[in-house]
């Protein structure tokens, strides 16, 4: 039996066709129905046409990778601004409470007794370093080649080794500077300064003859030369040196003064050469001798020390120096300290005696008794080593 179909009219075939056209442009019939059965068709996915847009990120490669490289950067950069510190400046010094606290749980752990022992704080540290205790220490220190120059430069550069920085060691060689004793202040560790002078003089040809007063002033040269502020000291290589010493100095506001004994060659007697204080003023002196009393001051050389300042400030110094502040080269030995201190102060009532009463030795003059002219090169000697002794 044959079946008869009914084809659509043109009407209704061209309304199907403007509905279910992907490319059609035209709107649905005004049924309330119909509109909404279209609208709920154009917010469905669509299934031919146009793909989604999230497609084009998973399809092709390139796009995708640029999209994770660009969001993983993103989370990384989060997560480094995320441990940034909110201030940015240098923290604060831990307070005392804070270190006796930590110190106290320290001992409890290790089951040591526990110690109320007080550290000083930041205000404290402040008050040191105003009161001159941060201050800087010129060590002036003349030298010359000889068989024991080894011997007192090492002592010496070990005594300033344990001084609290910051120090400055001016090493005056009377000659030319020799490896040998560069080598030795190197290997002291210590902040120095090696210069050589007296060259034109001859120095290292005449042993004898004293050229420290021109080794001092080479030293003085260097530190008004650069300005350096401090507190200026003429610590000699034979002297011996107590640590409470050098503390005392970064106290001196202008010239400070102590009494310094030396031993006799010979060993057999001992003269003390310094101040008499009452409290920290100066109330006369120590003499040894008729001959000694016709100095002025009687100061040992490495019995004083005086603020660097005064060198090229000329409020600070004596009515007597008009020039440059330097030693006396032409002057007899036992008057260059007390000629040299009289181009700083004008009388005992701008000296500052140290320590209190000045009733303490913190130094000693103490000569090695070997000068003998001899001086091995290198400090090697090659005599009397060719002898072999077997072993038995």
């Amino acid at each position: 039996m044959a079946s008869i179909r009914r084809p659509h009219s043109p009407a209704k075939a061209q309304h199907l066709l403007r509905h279910h056209h992907p490319f059609s442009t035209a709107s649905p019939p005004s049924s309330p129905l119909r509109h909404a059965s279209s609208a709920s068709s154009s917010s469905s996915p669509r299934k031919s046409g146009y793909p989604h847009p999230f497609l084009f990120f998973t399809r092709r490669p390139l796009p995708r990778f640029a999209a994770f490289f660009l969001l993983g950067s993103f989370i990384g950069l989060l997560h480094f601004l995320s441990h940034l510190p909110l201030h940015p400046h240098l923290p604060a010094h831990p307070s005392s409470s804070h270190l006796n606290h930590l110190q106290q749980q320290q001992q409890q752990e290790q089951g040591q007794p526990i110690t109320q022992q007080r550290l000083p704080d930041a205000a404290g540290s402040n008050a040191e370093e105003h009161s001159g205790q941060g201050k800087l220490l010129i060590v002036v220190t003349p030298t010359r080649a000889r068989a024991s120059q080894a011997y007192y430069l090492s002592r010496m550069g070990q005594t300033l080794r344990l001084v609290r920085p910051p120090v400055l060691w001016v090493v005056v060689e009377a000659g030319k500077p020799t490896p040998e004793a560069a080598l030795a202040l190197r290997r002291t560790a210590v902040m120095h300064r090696y210069v050589g002078c007296c060259d034109a003089l001859n120095a290292s040809a005449s042993p004898a003859v004293d050229f420290r007063p021109h080794q001092l002033n080479a030293g003085l040269e260097v530190v008004e030369n650069h300005r350096l502020d401090g507190v200026v000291y003429f610590a000699d290589e034979e002297g011996v040196y107590s640590l409470p010493l050098f503390d005392r100095l970064r106290q001196i506001r202008r010239f400070g003064t102590w009494p310094v004994p030396t031993i006799s060659d010979g060993g057999h007697g001992v003269v003390l050469e310094g101040p008499v204080c009452k409290q920290n003023q100066v109330v006369g002196w120590h003499t040894s001798g008729d001959a000694n009393k016709l100095q002025r001051f009687h100061v040992a050389m490495s019995g004083f020390a005086f603020n660097s300042t005064m060198l090229w400030d000329p409020r600070l110094r004596s009515h007597k120096a008009w020039n440059s502040i330097r030693h006396p080269e032409m002057v007899e030995q036992g008057f260059q300290g007390t000629t040299f201190v009289e181009q700083l102060v004008e009388d005992e009532s701008q000296m500052e005696g140290i320590p209190a009463d000045c009733s303490q030795i913190m130094n000693w003059h103490v000569p090695f008794g070997s000068e003998s002219p001899v001086y091995p090169k290198g400090w090697r000697s090659a005599a009397n080593l060719d002898v072999i002794i077997p072993l038995k």
